[in-house]
């Protein structure tokens, strides 16, 4: 859901050249599917100098965009990085393997309370790893909100929800994320109900109330809001916990004078997993293998998180997180916090029909 890494660049394709192959025999090749901007090409470097085998890294964007790839079948890679929600119908659908937790011995890292998150989608842990976890909030440019909401204090989904907030955001820009699954998780619990409800009439009240906010947003994206916050372009976005942080991070790194924070509503919001499985039809199973249980070793997950500001599920890699983000509670919610956190399930296929007919509507303003 997210992270960042300029070298790659957005949709790019990382392929490392294999090493430690001798005597003229052919590499052999591992083709990763993730999201955009989520993985430091120092972890792939590394790996392939281990291991021989070579990289490609390809990138998406969306959730749909996977989906659709993965449910036709013959997607041509060997790991593929969903966030938690999609999981159960890639299982129904028969589309990803069931894991070989032989071949997966660093999985004894893994946390159990935050393995515990993953069971409404994942029972048993029998089809994804774990990658990243982190929260959905509002992330906004101090001074500029500051000036256009005058003693607001930036706590509520209200920010972003309500058309009298929205109306003075406007003409400094606000972004909501193009993933209707998670707009409609937050704005559902910010109206009082279920978020992951199964009444069409609680979806309908909430397209309503983003159909109301829509004239004052400026775009739907779920990655360009990074640099668009880091730049100072726009000054409000519904987003990712890892992605903001690194927006403040580059700011600062840029000298521009851009000032940002990022906060978990008190209403609560949703706490998602992007995590790694293996397609049904992977053309090289082992060398995901291989590729996940290096992921799960400590050192290596605990290099991920550093790079990307996102939590991770290895309760032994947490003492090398670098503390600016282990002690960050934006990153590792406190317990308060995480008690007012919750996990989006799976819908039916009539819901999700609605579901996104109404988000068309949504994005129309129509």
């Amino acid at each position: 859901m997210r992270g960042w890494v300029t070298a790659l660049g957005l949709g790019a394709m990382l392929a490392l050249a294999g090493c430690g192959q001798g005597g003229g025999e052919k590499p052999q090749t591992l083709k990763i599917y993730n999201w955009s901007d989520y993985m430091d090409p120092k972890i792939l470097a590394d790996f392939t100098e281990e291991t021989g085998i070579k990289v490609v890294y390809d990138t998406f964007d969306s959730n749909e965009i996977l989906e659709t790839k993965v449910l036709q079948g013959q997607t041509g890679y060997d790991i593929v990085t969903p966030s938690n929600h999609n999981v159960p119908r890639y299982i129904a659908a028969k589309a990803i393997a069931p894991l070989d937790k032989a071949k997966l011995p660093n999985a004894k890292n893994l946390w159990p309370e935050v393995m515990a998150h993953m069971a409404p989608f994942d029972p048993g842990a029998k089809y994804a790893v774990p990658y990243m976890w982190g929260t959905i909030g509002i992330g906004y440019n101090v001074e500029a909100v500051a000036k256009r909401l005058p003693g607001v204090k930036i706590d509520s989904w209200a920010v972003v929800f309500d058309p009298a907030n929205l109306a003075k955001l406007k003409d400094c820009g606000v972004y909501y994320l193009d993933a209707s699954e998670d707009m409609y998780a937050v704005a559902l619990n910010y109206l009082g109900k279920d978020p992951n409800s199964t009444a069409v009439t609680d979806y309908q009240a909430a397209t309503d109330l983003m159909v109301r906010a829509r004239p004052y947003v400026r775009k739907f994206h779920s990655s360009e809001y990074i640099e668009a916050l880091a730049n100072g372009d726009i000054c409000v976005a519904v987003g990712y916990s890892g992605d903001i942080l690194q927006a403040k991070d580059r700011a600062v790194e840029a000298k521009n004078g851009v000032k940002l924070d990022y906060v978990i509503p008190n209403e609560g919001s949703q706490v998602w997993f992007d995590v790694f499985t293996i397609p049904i039809d992977a053309p090289n199973a082992e060398a995901a293998y291989k590729f996940l249980d290096y992921m799960l070793r400590p050192e290596v997950i605990a290099k991920a998180s550093n790079f990307t500001q996102y939590a991770n599920a290895n309760a032994a890699a947490t003492s090398l997180v670098d503390a600016e983000v282990r002690d960050n509670p934006n990153v590792y919610p406190t317990p308060g916090v995480f008690k007012r956190l919750f996990v989006t399930k799976d819908k039916d296929q009539a819901l999700l029909r609605e579901v996104t007919r109404m988000w068309t509507r949504v994005q129309t303003g129509q």
